[in-house]
């Protein structure tokens, strides 16, 4: 399938006058195999139980709530879809991410959309291999206000089993501790 693909964006370059040198077909192919970074998304494929806990407040007591995730890789392993479903302040929520690696670049890229808005996320960062974890820093929309609030999420993989992640809003170089949700996989 991969290699029809190829086929088929090298046989229009070539209609469209476009010619590529063999280093740079190579450098095609290199950019959509995937790598290790796309197996380290990958090992967390699968049906997850989730425990959110939101600060609305951090002063106060987080709300906790359950939720269900599912991750797959898609379009030959470049990227993870994240669907995720739960409640959220009483009402039902509903929320999905994309994130890959782009080889290029050399650093991960996400985009995140929920029903709670209708902004859409978009995050970039780096893997750490020494504490197994993607951190991301990006920026949303505060509806309340119309300004950008500065993000960053760290996801680490505790087991095979678990995973965490846990999210801060930046305000005047100030990290406040948003949201926090623990990952076991559903057996």
């Amino acid at each position: 399938m991969k290699n029809l693909l190829f086929t088929s964006v090298l046989t229009l370059f070539c209609l469209t006058g476009f010619s590529q040198t063999p280093e740079e077909i190579k450098a095609w192919q290199d950019n959509m195999t995937p790598g290790e970074e796309h197996n380290w998304l990958a090992s967390m494929d699968g049906e997850w139980d989730a425990t959110v806990k939101m600060w609305m407040d951090p002063m106060q007591p987080p709300n906790v709530s359950k939720a269900t995730t599912k991750n797959e890789m898609i379009m030959g392993g470049l990227y993870q879809r994240s669907s995720h479903s739960g409640n959220m302040m009483g009402m039902p929520f509903m929320g999905e991410s994309i994130t890959g690696y782009d080889k290029s670049q050399k650093k991960f890229l996400a985009t995140w959309i929920d029903n709670f808005g209708s902004s859409i996320m978009f995050m970039e960062g780096q893997y750490n291999p020494e504490t197994n974890s993607l951190t991301l820093e990006g920026n949303m929309i505060d509806p309340a206000t119309g300004k950008n609030l500065h993000v960053r999420e760290v996801f680490t993989k505790t087991s095979e089993n678990t995973h965490s992640f846990i999210m801060y809003i930046i305000q005047e170089d100030e990290e406040i501790k948003n949201m926090e949700i623990t990952y076991i996989r559903k057996k």
